[in-house]
């Protein structure tokens, strides 16, 4: 981008008159536009310069025709350089309309070639002036910082003034632009949706190139990751300008505080699923890799988040796995801060679940041991847990690492733990891993307690699973006789099992509690069927049979025999 050096001091830009510029300016260019049909060397460039010449007046009369042109100090720096321009072109046209050039020939060509250039500058930064609509706001290229509750006209008119000063303006427009940008965006919170709109975040992001000044690239990484973090929108429109590719290179090369504002964007830009599989197209798995190998706290943190949301990308989970990402994310499931330890045991329960090849490759690196310590770990986060014991819950599917959990009496009573004090996702997780685990009779008695809590969670109609999964596990847990009788002595778990049980009951499939009140039978406990008889059960059971419940009919020919066998010894003795 042309940029141009701002007049020495703030004090003489307020006080140089611009109108005796202007007309200058204006005179100077009818001379050309004339000399321009009369030279007798080069016709062919001086018919290009006169098109643009003719631009040129087009566009100093469309300034002139705004009513408060002359306030703008951006004016200031656009006019003598413009005016020096079109001297030194007229020094040209005189040599050009000579009966005979005879100069170098060579030199003249270079010497028009870089006049031309400097025209063309000229008129994209004029262009741009004009079309940002300040020209016509009083004092608009000094407007004071829209305050809170600023109307929306406001906010635009001060985000085209801002782009106008980092697009036109020298490095101490586009510093002062820049911090005028953050300033909106970390005060006004609606701001970022309408920059994202409103501005030119492509040339935003040209600022991010290496030969800016360190504190321009270092604000303008700052100011897209405010504007890719405000909603979808903003997020698609940095990704479509070409956003991801300059912010991996920064996360890849910056310096420290660059790579944590770039980590920031990216994680931001990822979110989106549809923009996920560019960090692939752009090399920065790798990058990302790095970055959580050796980055800082805050770099680590975003860039384990951005392969979190990168992780569910078929292609780019085998990537991961080429490309190491294996022991750094184990590894920062003890190193790490805990956001970022949050986003790497999610990563890692996204690839648990994906196949055994990602299993073996963290079971390798010690992750299952690692899982089940922050399971148990007092100062893992809520979202820790849940996504550690996610993860363990798609190791459990090998039968090796399901013998392994199976003997932790540990992990086991941990389970347990959850079933009766954790949130509803630890339940349902914990409640599926009981179903599912070979526990040993040892350690089922062990966490006998929480089978009150898992017939309770048998209510509940959401999540989906849940009531499978509590009713999997009770059944379970009921293999033990001691178990048993000591469900059936608890007076509320029974009387929610009759509840459950009663066909007026819509609420609950009515197979789960059939399966636990067969589970209670299957010992052949006469203390167990009693206790059923005596709370309902055989008449819910008949209804039940009648209706083709599965399971109903056995469970009550279990309970009907009993009886029978009851009344005949009753006879016998009297």
């Amino acid at each position: 981008m042309h940029s141009l050096s701002p007049t020495t001091t703030a004090k003489n830009d307020a006080v140089a008159p611009l109108q005796p510029l202007l007309d200058l300016i204006t005179n100077l260019l009818s001379v050309l536009l004339l000399s321009s049909l009369t030279v007798r060397s080069f016709v062919g460039r001086w018919q290009i310069l006169r098109t643009k010449l003719v631009s040129l007046q087009s566009s100093l009369s469309s300034i002139s025709d705004s009513p408060h042109w002359s306030e703008n100090p951006l004016l200031h720096t656009l006019l003598p350089s413009l005016l020096s321009t079109l001297q030194r072109l007229k020094a040209l046209s005189d040599q050009c309309t000579l009966s005979s050039f005879t100069g170098g020939k060579l030199l003249m060509q270079s010497d028009l070639d870089i006049s031309s250039t400097s025209l063309s500058n000229h008129l994209r930064d004029l262009d741009l002036l004009i079309r940002s609509g300040v020209l016509h706001q009083s004092n608009a290229i000094v407007l004071s910082q829209p305050g809170p509750g600023s109307d929306k006209q406001d906010l635009v008119l001060f985000i085209k003034d801002l782009f106008t000063r980092l697009q036109i303006g020298g490095i101490e427009f586009k510093k002062k632009a820049l911090e005028s940008l953050l300033q909106l965006l970390n005060e006004e919170e609606k701001s970022a949706g309408l920059v994202a709109k409103e501005g030119n975040i492509g040339y935003l992001i040209c600022l991010l190139d290496f030969h800016y000044q360190g504190l321009i690239r270092e604000q303008a990484v700052l100011a897209l990751s405010i504007v890719v973090s405000a909603n979808d929108e903003s997020r698609k429109i940095v990704f479509e300008e070409g956003g991801l590719g300059p912010l991996l290179r920064i996360l890849e090369t910056g310096s420290m505080p660059l790579k944590e504002k770039a980590a920031i964007a990216v994680e931001a830009i990822t979110t989106d699923p549809e923009n996920a599989w560019a960090i692939s197209a752009y090399g920065g798995v790798a990058v990302l890799i790095e970055a959580c190998r050796s980055g800082s706290v805050t770099t680590q943190s975003h860039a384990v988040g951005a392969i979190r949301n990168i992780a569910a990308v078929e292609d780019i989970k085998t990537a991961l796995a080429e490309e190491g990402a294996m022991p750094v994310l184990v590894q920062l499931l003890s190193s790490g801060s805990i956001i970022a330890q949050e986003n790497a045991v999610n990563c890692i329960a996204v690839l648990a679940s994906s196949g055994e090849y990602f299993r073996v490759l963290i079971s390798q690196e010690r992750g299952l041991q690692r899982l089940m310590h922050l399971i148990q770990d007092s100062s893992s986060s809520i979202v820790t847990v849940e996504n550690a014991l996610r993860a363990i819950s798609s190791f459990s599917q090998s039968d090796s690492t399901a013998r392994i959990l199976s003997s932790s009496t540990a992990f086991i009573i941990q389970l347990g733990h959850f079933i009766k004090k954790g949130n509803i996702v630890l339940q349902q997780t914990s409640s599926s891993l009981l179903g599912s685990l070979p526990i040993s009779d040892g350690n089922k008695r062990a966490i006998s307690s929480c089978t009150g809590s898992l017939v309770k969670l048998m209510e509940c109609p959401k999540p989906v699973g849940l009531q499978e999964a509590a009713t999997q596990a009770v059944v379970s847990l009921l293999t033990v006789r001691s178990n048993r009788k000591e469900l059936v002595r608890d007076e509320k778990c029974v009387m929610r099992l009759m509840q459950m049980l009663d066909p007026k009951n819509e609420a609950v499939n009515k197979k789960y509690p059939v399966m636990v009140a067969a589970a209670l039978l299957s010992g052949g406990s006469n203390g167990c069927r009693k206790r059923l008889v005596a709370a309902g059960a055989y008449q819910h059971f008949q209804r039940l049979a009648e209706m083709e419940v599965p399971g109903a009919k056995k469970v009550l020919q279990r309970l009907g025999v009993n009886r029978l066998k009851s009344i005949f010894s009753r006879t016998w003795r009297e």
